[in-house]
């Protein structure tokens, strides 16, 4: 009589149930936000009189002193910055429950490009004193109004498309490239100061000011190239 061999028991434990660490859920940016209050804090501080010079125009409601100065668009800002964060974790809460793993990244990428860029843009649309009887004037020789910026001209000119720069290749993947925000940026930067020149705002339309805006989205978007979006990502 033959007998059946038994089959040998396997040594090996069974295999945990703990979920790979790619399938386990990921926390919102805390930190990321905790610096963003920290630094919207102390910019605050630092700008608290011209802001409470604004402030009593603005919650009066009056355009004339509010939406036409730099303080009163500063404050503006601040003002919008809680529904913008709001607005933010509403998107993320709706793509996390469509599955979608960067929900986080991609919902605040929407609202940081806005909020970092439309009111700089806004203030270098504000009219001169000579708006609308000063013809446009326009300075297409490259370097030459550097001499007469100024340092605050300069830095300005550079944070000015700085957001779009640092959130635009985060929220696509087709501007995810140094080269492409270059692009971006520029052609931003040309479109305001067309509007400069045709709208006469006693601005002058410098090739340098599109320069500068230009180059300071590159530096922006360097920084924020590990959270770059790739095509693989759904953005819905």
């Amino acid at each position: 009589m033959t007998l059946s061999a038994t089959p040998p028991v396997s040594a090996t434990p069974p295999l945990s149930a703990t979920p790979p660490l790619s399938a386990r859920p990921r926390r919102g940016p805390v930190v990321p936000l905790a610096l963003a209050v920290l630094a919207v804090a102390a910019l605050a501080y630092l700008l608290r009189r011209p802001l409470l010079m604004a402030a009593p125009t603005c919650l009066a409601g009056r355009w004339s002193g509010c939406g036409d100065t730099l303080n009163g668009i500063a404050l503006m800002t601040l003002a919008a910055l809680p529904p913008a964060v709001l607005v933010a974790w509403l998107r993320a809460r709706r793509r996390l429950a469509a599955g979608i793993a960067a929900a986080w990244r991609l919902s605040t990428a929407e609202v940081g490009m806005v909020v970092g860029t439309v009111p700089l843009v806004w203030m270098t649309l504000l009219p001169g004193s000579g708006a609308g009887v000063v013809p446009g004037r326009v300075s297409l020789v490259p370097l030459q109004d550097l001499v007469t910026m100024g340092t605050l001209g300069i830095v300005g000119n550079l944070l000015l498309f700085a957001a779009l720069g640092f959130f635009a290749p985060i929220r696509f993947a087709a501007l995810a490239s140094a080269p492409r925000v270059l692009a971006l940026a520029a052609a931003c930067s040309l479109l305001v100061e067309t509007a400069q020149y045709v709208l006469q705002l006693d601005r002058v339309s410098s090739v340098d000011d599109v320069l500068l805006n230009a180059l300071g989205a590159v530096p922006a978007a360097l920084a924020s190239r590990r959270w770059w979006r790739t095509g693989a990502v759904p953005a819905r």
